[in-house]
């Protein structure tokens, strides 16, 4: 954080939350956010004033200045990083360089040497006040004209300067109304009739407008007027049109609208059952003593009918409401449902809005246009004033976890802080939560509430285990799928049921082998085998993007014989084709959903029943409630298990059980299908019974045992460089600065990342375990930070990545 003076003409109208351009350095503008206004100037230099403000009123408020220091903090980063993560692009002030004639610049200079293009440029400067650097090289049909610019300002011929502009613009309708005395006066424009009846183009027009706005009756209607386009809708003539505003009958304008249509609200309140009722009830009464609490519902069990009552009561309050869902996938379903009765009081925010929709939505935040926002993690940077309720749905959601780039915070935890400056409650709602949202619950930190039946007294599915070992050895699988699992698809298909199919990898198959000696196309920049994705006809890497021809023959003894090996969702949609050739199938992934509406269509499509067989990564599992579902398949079952984290029972249970909860939510009995190698395997006797609790138990005392969270808290730090050796350099020698830092912790590794190497940069990983102290946690993270910035000083490791990820997923 930078200190500069407020210059005298801006003391009163500039504040916390303003905009404001600002020299930084020698030479450089910048834009940047005023964060706290104070009287103490800094000591060590002069402080610079501040250039310019760019807004009336302020685009961010103090209580989201606090959030940002807490998760700057909280996450090891930089302030900086957390303003760049929480500001929507369209409010992020760019600037483009340009040039002009420099004033003292003269052509007839006797010791000025200029080149051909050099010229060029200078003789459209003379017709031109300025140009930027695209124009140049349009001008000179060159990519880069950087050098030439260099050299005409080194010669004193042009100016360098920066000119910042707005990345956000309204969205603007052109409109048209009659001019006054028209529409004042029927006298004159009985006279304009008469003048229009030799031309009957022009009349037309006139009468289109009367009919769509009727001045005579209502006035005021002439005010607004009607949409330009609507003359052309009409195939009226376009040149009449220009005509006749050109002769001052009517004028042309332009009005800003939203970018999103508007929807009336029902306002109804919800029919909750006893169960409902009951469990609204209970959250109300810890809300009395408890800031957070823990709503677990099965599947099924109508939790959203309950967070709407719940959110009614919050806007009757006068309160905001923040509704959090892990991905788009939901958004959409979750949306459609929500605005049946919120309408257009209601904003959405998620990444597939443009710029533009996103800037809409934060300034409808703003104004107070929108109390009730729903939208994924990035809806908790929105400007808020006075939060009163924050719902995070499928509270255990890996999703919710933020990656790249810094900030990595977890949404959910992120939401409890938020919150708690607010003076806000959050509750937390999950079929199957995160042990550490249980361990909070039943220790009492949380409150708890249960719902253990489903909505409308349906039937929870019935869960069956498939051989494919066993089915293998009989003959019985068939392209990758079990008999019973095929006779349970060709029995609701031939009911007109709906079938869920989950294989939670995309592509026709995770790599090719060759049948010969087992060689497999891997990334030329990565450590990973190359994804086969048949539809495009392509090897990709899934990490940098790396796009290949499958190969012909093998690369290592030249061999023709290379096939396709293993499960993904494009290779079953292909399977269920040729078994169930009658069967309408979609697949549902990101390969199928990259469009603004794709998910939407894809769910659409799936509820209007136009769709038998839907193949789906994880977006399938969460949240979508279709009447039509009476079978889920799990392809493979045993790939969720076998992930080397700690975590990977806990997901593997969470997932089974939520695609499974898509089955049977109405009075047809579902039934879930789970493929697999190993039926003996602990994990599916609680998943057969729907004992989240014996689950939660058995899962907490291996990770007691072996100091995992929830019992200590996780701190991973990734090291990456170019150079196998100088990363493992840097990060022996931060393991050992680590190891003198003050507090009770364990320090492993430093070890080669699951993933050695993605895009050239080799990887190692060093974890540290620390007690659950925040207080010990705050002394160790400034020590970390100092140490990390200790390391990169090092002459050796100055180009060595360093990455400090809290609580990693």
């Amino acid at each position: 954080m930078f200190t500069y003076r407020i210059p005298t003409d801006l003391v009163k109208s500039l504040g916390i939350g303003f905009r404001v351009i600002v020299p930084f350095g020698s030479k450089k503008i910048v834009t940047g956010i005023v964060g706290k206004v104070h009287q103490k100037p800094p000591t060590a230099y002069d402080a610079k004033q501040i250039l310019d403000q760019l807004d009336n009123e302020a685009v961010v408020n103090a209580l989201q200045i606090k959030f940002w220091d807490w998760m700057a903090s909280y996450y090891c980063c930089n302030l900086g990083e957390v303003m760049n993560a929480a500001l929507p692009s369209g409010l992020k002030i760019s600037s483009e360089s340009k040039i002009q004639l420099h004033p003292h610049f003269s052509l007839e200079d006797p010791g000025l040497v200029l080149d051909k293009r050099e010229l060029v440029i200078l003789e459209a400067l003379a017709d031109k006040d300025e140009l930027d650097m695209q124009q140049c090289a349009d001008l000179l049909g060159v990519k880069s004209v950087h050098p030439i610019i260099k050299s005409l300002v080194a010669k004193e011929a042009v100016l360098l300067f920066e000119q910042m502009k707005e990345k956000y613009s309204p969205k603007k309708e052109v409109r048209i109304r009659m001019c006054a005395r028209f529409a004042k006066d029927k006298k004159e424009l009985e006279g304009l009739f008469l003048e229009l009846k030799s031309k009957p183009k022009q009349e037309q027009v006139l009468l289109k407008y009367l009919q769509e706005v009727p001045i005579y009756q209502r006035p005021e209607t002439n005010g607004p007027g009607m949409q330009k386009a609507g003359i052309k809708e009409a195939g009226l003539s376009q040149s009449s049109l220009h005509t006749l505003i050109k002769n001052g009958v009517f004028e042309e304008f332009q009005v800003i609208i939203s970018r999103f249509e508007e929807i009336s609200s029902s306002d109804k309140e919800p029919v909750l059952t006893t169960t409902q009722q009951e469990a609204t009830r209970e959250i109300k009464h810890h809300f009395a003593d408890k800031q957070t609490v823990l709503l677990h519902g099965i599947t099924g069990s109508g939790k959203t009918e309950i967070y709407v009552s719940l959110i009614q009561e919050a806007l009757a309050s006068g309160s905001q409401v923040l509704l959090l869902l892990p991905e788009i996938a939901l958004t959409t379903h979750m949306v459609s449902r929500l605005l049946g009765v919120f309408g257009s009081k209601m904003g959405v925010f998620h990444s597939k809005y443009s710029d533009n929709e996103r800037v809409e939505v934060w300034q409808g935040v703003l104004s107070g246009k929108y109390d009730f926002v729903v939208g994924v993690r990035s809806s908790l940077f929105l400007p808020f004033s006075s939060l009163g309720l924050i719902i995070v749905d499928e509270e255990h959601e890996n999703s919710y976890k933020q990656y790249d780039p810094a900030p990595r915070f977890q949404a959910r935890d992120s939401a409890i802080m938020l919150a708690w400056l607010h003076q806000a409650k959050v509750l937390l709602g999950s079929a199957t939560p995160s042990f550490e949202s249980y361990q909070n619950a039943i220790l009492g930190k949380y409150g708890l509430v249960q719902v253990q039946e489903r909505y409308g007294n349906a039937e929870l599915p019935h869960y069956l285990l498939a051989n494919i070992n066993e089915d293998r050895r009989k003959n019985l699988l068939k392209l990758d799928m079990t008999r019973l699992l095929r006779e349970r698809i060709q029995e609701a298909l031939n009911r007109q049921e709906q079938v869920l199919l989950f294989q939670n990898r995309r592509g026709y198959s995770p790599f090719l082998s060759c049948e010969e000696c087992g060689w497999t196309p891997s990334c030329e920049r990565c450590d990973v085998s190359l994804t086969y994705h048949q539809y495009s006809e392509e090897v990709r890497c899934h990490y940098c993007g790396f796009k290949d021809q499958p190969p012909k023959v093998c690369g290592a003894c030249g061999h023709s014989k290379i096939s396709a090996v293993g499960l993904g969702t494009e290779r079953i949609e292909e399977t269920i084709g040729l078994l169930f050739p009658e069967a309408r199938v979609a697949r549902m992934d990101l390969d199928t959903t990259r469009s603004k509406y794709g998910y939407q269509r894809i769910l659409e499509e799936f509820a209007a029943r136009n769709i038998d067989i839907l193949v789906g990564t994880q977006m399938i599992s969460k949240g979508l409630d279709f009447d039509g579902v009476t079978v889920v398949g799990v392809m493979d079952a045993d790939r969720m298990l076998y992930y080397p984290d700690f975590r990977s029972g806990e997901r593997a249970f969470q997932m089974i059980t939520q695609v499974a909860g898509r089955a049977g939510r109405r009075d047809k009995p579902g039934t879930v299908i789970l493929q697999t190698r190993k039926p003996d395997h602990s994990i599916f006797e609680y998943i057969l019974k729907g004992d989240y609790v014996g689950f939660f138990r058995t899962e907490m005392q291996e990770r007691r045992r072996f100091f995992y969270p929830p019992w200590v808290k996780n701190i991973r730090i990734t090291v990456k460089h170019k150079d196998r050796g100088t990363a493992e350099q840097a990060a022996r020698l931060l393991v050992e600065l680590l190891k003198d830092i003050p507090v009770k912790k364990i320090v492993l590794g430093p070890e080669k990342g699951l993933i050695g190497r993605i895009k050239d940069l080799h990887i190692l990983e060093i974890l540290v375990k620390l007690e659950r102290s925040s207080q010990k946690q705050a002394v160790f993270k400034q020590a970390l930070l100092e140490k990390v910035l200790e390391v990169g000083f090092e002459k050796p490791f100055r180009s060595v990545r360093m990455i400090i990820d809290v609580d990693p997923a």
